[in-house]
């Protein structure tokens, strides 16, 4: 059964960093593009990051480049999200995906394959 597992999250000071991961299971996620999406209390969900099957191409939104970083260990099936210089606007519950493809956008309508999410929370 194809299982997506996030981790990683917590509550951390503004400034600070955390690094979300995402490991797959029952499915080799070498043949996937990955996206980290996240959403907060009352706001739509937001793609935050996406990373094509074989991590050569990236892609961020605006909100975050610059201190998001996304990247991916296929050996070890799972995907990073580094996130640097949290403020308190990048408090949600993330969430990543898979898709089927080689290249993946932050459109989460491409995305057929959700984890249950983890939560992060930037407050002093």
């Amino acid at each position: 059964q194809l299982q997506l597992v996030e981790s990683g999250g917590g509550l951390v000071q503004p400034g600070g960093s955390l690094r979300l991961s995402c490991a797959a299971s029952g499915f080799t996620l070498a043949y996937y593009a990955i996206g980290w999406f996240r959403q907060a209390p009352g706001k739509e969900r937001e793609g935050v990051s996406a990373i094509s099957s074989s991590g050569g191409s990236v892609v961020y939104a605006d909100s975050v480049r610059g201190r998001f970083t996304i990247s991916r260990d296929n050996a070890k099936n799972t995907v990073y999200l580094q996130m640097n210089g949290l403020k308190p606007e990048d408090t949600a519950v993330y969430y990543c995906a898979a898709n089927p493809e080689e290249f993946g956008t932050l459109s989460g309508y491409e995305y057929p394959y959700w984890g249950q999410g983890t939560q992060v929370t930037v407050s002093s």
